[in-house]
């Protein structure tokens, strides 16, 4: 296998014609990857990864295999298409928070759509928008709005593009509120397999998705997570800069972190993470 690129989470491998997508324990804050790993992290997304992609049955995927992976790489790989990625990170928010909170609060709009005066963080939409960002290989990324996607991709495939990604979204989140977990807003990619639209990378992951628990929702303050949102909000209080090189994280912030991906995977699934599989 040649190793073609290494994302901040996960690496890419060339076999024969398909690709391996492997996830990492790697954990990437505000584009920066800290040095400390977060066990069982990379096995978590993938399987939670996997769980969505059967679960959107109509909407094209990567994946070519689940099981067809090296021994040494268990479950945190999948087997999948090489795809022309599109260079737009698909954004969808059903709930007022993060980025889009401070760019409300600075000019009562996001990405372009503007909003009801009034709302508070935490707030869910009126309905859910479409907020899209560049897909910046080193840096961050940065809000575009769907005239951007436009004038980039042209007017079909934007439009697709937000249709499905609206589209995940709310289905996604629709099953999560029966776990009694709320996706606040979620990212996904997509690439071409010729000519059709196909999604990629990772899909309703507590990397790509804030997830709250739907019991303690309480718009105007911080809300309690299953994501990664923990360790943003651990590293923010260090005082670091956001630039890189990003803090060590200590030991009780690790196994913390890590067992909220296993709760969100949990909960979302109703399947049990074996740690021995």
């Amino acid at each position: 296998m040649k190793h073609v690129h290494a994302g901040k989470v996960r690496d890419l491998y060339d076999d024969d014609g398909t690709l391996l997508l492997v996830a990492s324990d790697r954990v990437s804050v505000y584009d920066v990857v800290l040095p400390t790993p977060i066990p069982d992290k990379g096995a978590l997304l993938t399987q939670l990864s996997n769980w969505w992609f059967d679960y959107f049955t109509d909407i094209p995927n990567h994946v070519v295999s689940a099981t067809e992976v090296p021994a040494e790489f268990g479950r945190r790989a999948i087997r999948v298409k090489p795809l022309k990625m599109v260079q737009v990170e698909c954004i969808a928010r059903g709930y007022l928070v993060g980025s889009g909170w401070s760019e409300y609060q600075r000019i009562g709009s996001v990405s372009g759509i503007a909003l009801p005066p009034g709302l508070r963080e935490g707030d869910r939409l009126p309905e859910p928008i479409f907020t899209p960002t560049t897909k910046a290989s080193e840096g961050h990324d940065e809000a575009i709005t769907f005239a951007d996607v436009v004038n980039q991709e042209g007017n079909e495939v934007a439009r697709r593009l937000r249709e499905v990604t609206l589209d995940i979204y709310t289905r996604g989140a629709a099953h999560a509120a029966g776990r009694g977990v709320i996706v606040a807003d979620t990212k996904v990619e997509f690439g071409w397999d010729g000519a059709e639209l196909t999604l990629a990378d990772e899909v309703l992951t507590s990397d790509s998705s804030r997830f709250w628990p739907a019991d303690e929702w309480e718009p105007g303050r911080a809300q309690r997570s299953f994501d990664k949102q923990f360790v943003r909000d651990w590293a923010t209080s260090t005082g670091w800069d956001k630039e890189p090189p990003g803090p060590a994280i200590p030991a009780d912030i690790v196994e913390a972190t890590r067992q909220k991906y296993l709760e969100a995977y949990e909960l979302i699934t109703g399947n049990k993470w074996d740690t021995a599989s």
